[in-house]
Order: structure tokens, then C-alpha cells, then sequence
């Protein structure tokens, strides 16, 4: 066997608790971020060497979500949903630490609809007041398509972060007289509305939404007034230009602050995109200030920079692209388990998130969910369990800390829970069993579990991880992801109670 001559570990790699935001906005590639010299040397050893430095501190997470918008809440129970055996399974699959994801963040669609199709989300106010300056008549039937129960069951759970995003404002405040379709906001530059401007009524009418959910029980705490603002489609849509969701921003932030909201910003349908975005909020000194989370999804382009603000970043929306319903955990098609947990590393290190909100969590027929509903039965996808992996053990909160690896085919991140504990997640992309020396602290190493996602297993715990004190060595199999959390339920580490509905 291969000598390694170890130095002082508990200097080296000291897991510090941490405190309050990251270091540095700009995460370092995972491969690079802690020489390997400055923890231990090696002599004449093959295998491949995981270091974590908890001293290396980068982004803050804000947690892991999903939504349930488009009336797609409704799915899971009332007149078309789910029988309450299988409903308390679905809810405890997205929402449960224990025998599911723990997901922590909810993303509700505020509707702009004159009606309720099934593909659409009713206005709170339908109707055109009269203009601009008139009283709105709201409307507001306590169910926003199952948002508001599916909002409840979340916050027994313990979710605490519910993010209110619209696709339009209704129609009769855009220059092209539908909330479907593109269109601009009446009020903002380059648009000319006979009806007038429509800014402050449309902030007001965001608020109201948020205050509507604080009559249900639950507190909206992020407010976001556009939804893929470069694209348009045949459904609720709008524009803006970066310029123009600067404008709006200095608009909605200060009737958003004094709601006690939290403004969110752009969720550009490109990453790239929503970096011009950012860009076009940060070169305004009054916009920078009401902006606190910048959103962006990756389907145009990856998620795999930071963006150009020192403010938390969310990846707010994706689901791969796919065709039919998936529930593979490795087929090479590019939309199954191990795909999503790769997007979900590349987000966490590459663009530094703070916070990782999936698409739907539930849906019918080809979906690209987690969970495929079919009449009272459902099936479950292994994207689900990637995403699991991350989100039941990396709590809001946390931060993510160095973490740096040697050896082809593993990608490593690390992350250090507020209540202490330390989460190692390491995929292996390679074909063949791979054997990692781990170097840790002593104290933390005592408390080692494992958990495995492959083709065989959904977030098992297995014996993967050997050794004592700072000698520990990890079992990795091919083409899969393993979770090593460190420390107990006492520390924040692992799966804690929680209150189930």
C-alpha cells in the first residue's frame, strides 16, 4: 500500500462555521479551488483525493424548490386530484426530509387571465377598472388553482420561502390588449397606450397578490414581475428589455419594501440573457438597491457563470429538454436522474447559485417533472432523487465551502450547514468503482453516512465511506451520486424532524 505522509489537518482543513455572506461573488472551478498541497501529500498513490476546506467560503444557499403553477397544484387533490393516501405520499416525496427531497423554496405563478382554462392562472383583477388611476375591482376566490393549498401543505413542511413570480400583467395594461402574447407594459419607455400608464397600478396589484396569501396564513416573502421577459409565446408572456426592467424595478421596489417583499429579477429563459439583465440593473444605482435575488434560467444557455452582481443569484426555472416521460437515472438521453444532478453541480459551482427552483414538481403525460401523475397512480423519476440528494441535506442557510478533487470523472462540491455538519456531494461520471482518499476534519469524520443515487438505488444509505479520525476513504460506483453527510441530526447535517401535515 501507497505511504502518504499527512500534515496538521486540523489547521488545513478546519470546517469554520459559517457566518454571513460569501467571500467572494465568483465561485473558482471545483477542480482548483483548494491546492491539495496546503492538506496533504501523497507518495506514489493512484487513487483520487477529495480535500475540503471550510475555511474557503463561497455563496449562501437559500435552498432547493419546485412549482406547481399553471394550475398544476389542482392536480393533486380536489375534484381531479389524487386520492389522500397517494397525496400525502406526492407531498411527502417533494416536501418530507425524511422520505423525500425537502424541498425548500416554493414558486407560485401569479395569474393574468380573464378566465381559468386549464393552462392558464385567473387574474386577481380581470377587469379593466377604467383605467390607470381607478379603483380595481379584485377578486380573489382563496384557492389561485390549488396554489393556496399546495402553499399550506409546503409551510407545514416547514418551506419558508415562497416566491409570488408573474408571466404578464393582465392585458388591459399592455400595449397589445392580452396578457398572452408578448406585449410591453403600458408606461414604459418605447411604448405609447392610448389607456396610459399602467406601472404603479400594476406594482399595486403584485402587492395586492402578496397580501391576499397573508389572509390564507402564508407570507410571500419574493415578488418577481416578469417571466422569460425575452421571449414570446401563445401563452402569458411579456416584454422588457433590460432597460425597461430597470425602469419598472425603481417602480416596484419601494411598493414592494414597504410590503416587507423581497424583489426578484428577471427570469431571462437564457443565462446569458438575464446576465444583460443584471447588468442593466446593476449599472442603475437606484434599480441596484431595490433588486435583492437576480433570477435567470438555463435553457437557452448553461448556467455556468457567475452573474455580474455581488447579490444572491437563483437559477429560478429548467427541467431538460425531452420528449417523453423519463425515469431513468442513466439512458444518455440527456433528460434523466444523472443529467439533472450534473445541471445541478454546474449551477452550484460553475454560476455560484444561491438558491436551485425546478420546474414542475408534478404534471401529466410527457413530462419533464418529478413526478408523473396518472389518474390516482403516479410515477416517479430519478431526476427526482438528484435533486434530493442535494436539497433533503443542504439546508437554507447553509454555505458552500471549498472543495477540490483529483482524478478524471468526479465532480466534487461541499457545503457547511448554518447549525453545523458538512455535505460532500460527488458524482462519478466514469464507468468503473472509483476508491477516493477524503481528507476532513477529525471531529466531523466520526459522524460519516453515505448516501447513493445510481440506477439501482434512490438515495440509499450505504457503506461507502471507511476510516477514522482524518483517514477516511470513499466508495464511489460508476456513473452515480454519492452524498456523504457529515455530522448529525443535532448539527443540521442530516434529515430533522419536521411537522407533516
Amino acid at each position: 500500500m501507497p505511504r502518504r505522509a499527512y500534515v496538521s489537518l486540523a489547521a488545513a482543513l478546519a470546517l469554520a462555521t459559517p457566518a454571513a455572506a460569501h467571500a467572494s461573488a465568483a465561485p473558482a472551478d471545483a477542480a482548483a479551488e483548494v491546492p491539495l498541497e496546503s492538506a496533504y501529500t501523497t507518495q506514489e498513490s493512484a487513487s483520487p483525493q477529495i480535500v475540503v476546506d471550510g475555511r474557503t467560503r463561497y455563496q449562501p444557499i437559500d435552498g432547493f424548490g419546485f412549482s406547481q403553477a399553471f394550475q398544476r397544484a389542482a392536480l393533486l387533490h380536489g375534484a381531479r386530484g389524487l386520492s389522500p393516501e397517494h397525496q400525502k405520499e406526492i407531498l411527502d416525496l417533494l416536501l418530507s426530509r425524511t422520505k423525500g427531497a425537502g424541498l425548500s423554496i416554493l414558486r407560485l405563478g401569479v395569474g393574468s387571465s380573464s378566465d381559468d382554462v386549464y393552462d392558464h392562472m385567473r387574474s386577481i383583477a380581470p377587469d379593466d377598472p377604467g383605467g390607470p388611476g381607478a379603483e380595481p375591482a379584485y377578486q380573489w376566490d382563496g384557492d389561485d388553482g390549488g396554489q393556496v393549498w399546495l402553499a399550506r401543505q409546503a409551510k407545514a413542511y416547514g418551506v419558508r420561502r415562497f416566491y409570488a413570480d408573474a408571466w404578464s400583467a393582465p392585458g388591459y395594461m399592455k400595449d397589445n390588449g392580452t396578457d398572452a402574447g408578448g406585449g410591453t407594459l403600458c408606461g414604459l419607455s418605447g411604448t405609447n397606450c392610448a389607456s396610459g400608464d399602467w406601472r404603479r397600478a400594476y406594482a399595486d396589484y403584485l402587492v395586492q397578490y402578496a397580501r391576499f396569501y397573508a389572509k390564507e396564513g402564508i407570507r410571500i416573502t419574493d415578488i418577481g414581475f416578469t417571466n422569460e421577459p425575452d421571449l414570446t409565446v401563445s401563452y402569458a408572456s411579456m416584454r422588457f428589455t433590460p432597460q425597461q426592467a430597470a425602469e419598472f424595478v425603481k417602480i416596484l421596489g419601494p411598493v414592494a419594501a414597504k410590503a416587507g417583499l423581497k424583489l426578484a429579477c428577471c427570469d431571462a429563459a437564457g443565462w446569458a440573457v438575464q446576465e444583460s439583465f443584471t447588468k442593466a440593473i446593476e449599472a442603475d444605482p437606484e434599480a441596484r438597491g431595490w433588486v435583492t435575488t437576480h433570477t435567470g434560467h438555463p435553457y437557452v444557455d448553461p448556467a455556468d457563470h457567475p452573474l455580474p452582481t455581488r447579490r444572491n443569484t437563483w437559477m429560478s426555472e429548467w427541467s431538460p429538454n425531452g420528449t417523453t416521460w423519463n425515469e431513468s437515472w442513466d439512458d444518455g438521453s440527456g433528460y434523466d436522474g444523472l443529467a439533472v444532478a450534473s445541471a445541478i453541480h454546474q449551477a452550484l459551482t460553475g454560476a455560484g447559485v444561491s438558491g436551485y427552483v425546478y420546474w414542475f414538481g408534478t404534471s401529466l403525460g410527457a413530462t419533464r417533472g418529478l413526478i408523473q401523475l396518472d389518474g390516482d397512480a403516479y410515477h416517479v423519476s430519478k431526476r427526482l432523487w438528484a435533486l434530493a440528494a442535494y436539497s433533503r441535506f443542504i439546508r437554507p442557510g447553509a454555505v458552500r465551502v471549498g472543495a477540490s478533487v483529483t482524478g478524471d470523472g468526479l465532480k466534487v462540491s461541499a457545503f457547511r450547514n448554518a447549525g453545523g455538519g458538512t455535505v460532500v456531494e460527488v458524482i462519478n461520471t466514469g464507468t468503473e468503482a472509483v476508491t477516493a482518499d477524503l481528507g476532513l476534519a477529525t471531529g466531523d469524520a466520526r459522524r460519516a453516512t453515505a448516501y447513493l443515487t445510481d440506477s439501482a438505488h434512490s438515495l440509499a444509505p450505504v457503506d461507502a465511506v471507511h476510516g477514522r479520525g482524518s483517514r477516511l476513504r470513499a466508495e464511489l460506483a460508476p456513473r452515480s451520486l454519492t452524498t456523504i453527510v457529515l455530522g448529525d441530526r443535532r448539527d443540521g447535517a442530516g434529515p430533522a424532524g419536521e411537522e407533516a401535515p
